[in-house]
């Protein structure tokens, strides 16, 4: 209750800053909430996805196991590099070709994936950063209004001072308050984003290893039969 009522007696400027303050940690809070079960959904559908792929005898059936799973982050890639290896292959290119692009396909894939996985991750940077800062200027004014009203009162003691400023400090400790859990959710995920890139870079060599063994081995049959 004292807290609350040092709050209602700040400054309208302090008061602005913890207005931001509060909005800044709703938002950044359920975006926490957001990442920590999509990120874990991702990556536990891309461990289990490879693990599909590279049980699958040839690459018709491995992209039929991934239609199983479309929401997997492996499934989109997996579509652009089949997609792109049936183009190249009704067309009859050379096996380089088809190598080459196939695997810029997969590259591009996995890029995609990974932008919209972090696309959010800037914000809880964002509150990371600024929450201190802007919790200091909300303190900065508030000690600033305190000893304007010392000077115009005209006197001066630690009773009158230390209302205003413990009202000030409030905006120090919420900054830090919203730019805590943002560091530490901002660090778990984008160390949660990396292992989703090692997946996914896996499984875009196990599948361009099949593109060319299936490759290989087309060409070495029409070899054969010539």
């Amino acid at each position: 209750m004292e807290i609350l009522l040092m709050l209602i007696k700040a400054t309208p400027v302090v008061k602005a800053v913890l207005a931001l303050l509060l909005v800044m940690s709703l938002v950044s809070w359920s975006l926490i909430l957001y990442k920590f079960f999509s990120l874990g959904a991702a990556l536990r559908k891309s461990v289990r996805s490879l693990e599909q792929f590279h049980k699958a005898k040839d690459l018709a059936a491995a992209v039929a196991n991934l239609n199983l799973m479309p929401t997997s982050p492996v499934y989109y890639i997996a579509e652009q590099g089949i997609n792109e290896f049936n183009r190249l292959k009704d067309n009859r290119n050379s096996a380089e070709i088809i190598y080459n692009n196939v695997s810029r396909s997969l590259e591009q894939g996995v890029g995609d994936v990974l932008a919209g996985l972090g696309g959010s991750l800037s914000f809880l940077a964002t509150c990371s950063n600024a929450a201190p800062f802007i919790g200091l200027f909300g303190t900065v004014w508030g000690i600033m209004n305190s000893f304007h009203n010392i000077g115009e009162a005209g006197k001066a003691s630690l009773a009158t001072v230390a209302p205003g400023i413990s009202e000030a400090l409030i905006a120090t400790a919420i900054g830090l308050f919203v730019a805590i859990p943002a560091t530490v959710a901002y660090n778990t995920f984008l160390n949660r984003i990396n292992r989703i890139e090692t997946e996914l870079t896996n499984f875009s060599r196990a599948f361009i290893n099949r593109v060319q063994s299936e490759v290989d081995a087309a060409y070495a049959n029409m070899r054969a039969k010539a």
